[in-house]
């Protein structure tokens, strides 16, 4: 099987305003995926960490990336393509309560 590094993407209001059987069986869907292996987490407060030329290390809080809207959490699911992969992470709560989920493939390190 193939990993696949996922990140959710939503705000508070999104999520209020979704329906609340659709947000119980969403948070059910994330459930389930953890009992198959996944590993999930809600992003807390991120840091920089820099080295560059192996000089000396800097650490500044806050992220590099930005968006839209925030970084609500990470997964680390497997699936055996792509497209399973995507389906999979269409049922959790950032992609039904109006946020977004990326999926990343995660490749091996040489």
């Amino acid at each position: 099987m193939a990993k696949f590094v996922t990140i959710g993407y939503g705000d508070q209001e999104g999520y209020d305003r979704t329906g609340a059987a659709v947000r119980q069986e969403a948070h059910a869907h994330d459930a389930r995926l953890r009992e198959a292996g996944a590993v999930m987490g809600i992003a807390g407060s991120p840091v920089q960490v820099r080295n560059h030329d192996d000089a000396g290390m800097t650490v500044e809080s806050g992220s590099f990336m930005s968006s839209a809207l925030p970084v609500a959490g990470f997964a680390i699911i497997e699936a055996a393509t792509l497209e399973e992969a995507v389906r999979l992470v269409s049922k959790t709560p950032c992609a039904v309560a109006h946020g977004v989920v990326e999926v990343w493939p995660l490749q091996e390190s040489p």
